[in-house]
């Protein structure tokens, strides 16, 4: 999954990542160098984007609420890095755009990003396993009468 990973696959993963999980890669590639001269192009900001669900039975969707987001958009070697993660973490968020941009750009600290993000998505399939498991025994089997 992670060599043909889209950009939006990438995000969404940066964006589930923790900030524990973040930082120390971001900062590792910025005292290495490996990513050059970044450029912030847009400083994180929070803001509110509507959240937008899918009614399972009818399929019809509707708006949710607001949650609170923070984006940032950076620049490195020529490619644009972006991330919207949810909440106020403003340093984590520049993190996830510069690790993003790292991957766009196709730079020798893209292995270590895709790494991280196949990490976030072992997490995340064993979290969501996990929760399945707890609430599989409260699954009702219906017998259709003919």
């Amino acid at each position: 999954m992670i060599d043909t990973m889209t950009r939006e696959e990438r995000a969404e993963l940066l964006a589930a990542a923790t900030p524990d999980e973040l930082l120390p890669l971001a900062e590792r590639l910025l005292q290495s160098g490996d990513l050059g001269e970044p450029t912030v192009l847009h400083p994180p900001q929070t803001g509110m984007v509507m959240l937008t669900v899918r009614e399972p039975v009818a399929e019809e969707r509707f708006h949710l609420g607001e949650v609170l987001v923070t984006s940032c958009t950076v620049e490195v070697a020529g490619a644009a890095g972006w991330s919207m993660r949810g909440g106020d973490d403003r340093v984590a968020a520049l993190a996830a755009a510069l690790l993003d941009a790292a991957a766009a750009a196709g730079l020798p600290a893209a292995g270590d990003v895709h790494a991280l993000c196949a990490a976030v998505a072992e997490r995340r399939a064993g979290e969501e396993a996990a929760e399945w498991d707890e609430v599989s025994a409260t699954r009702v089997a219906f017998e259709e009468l003919t």
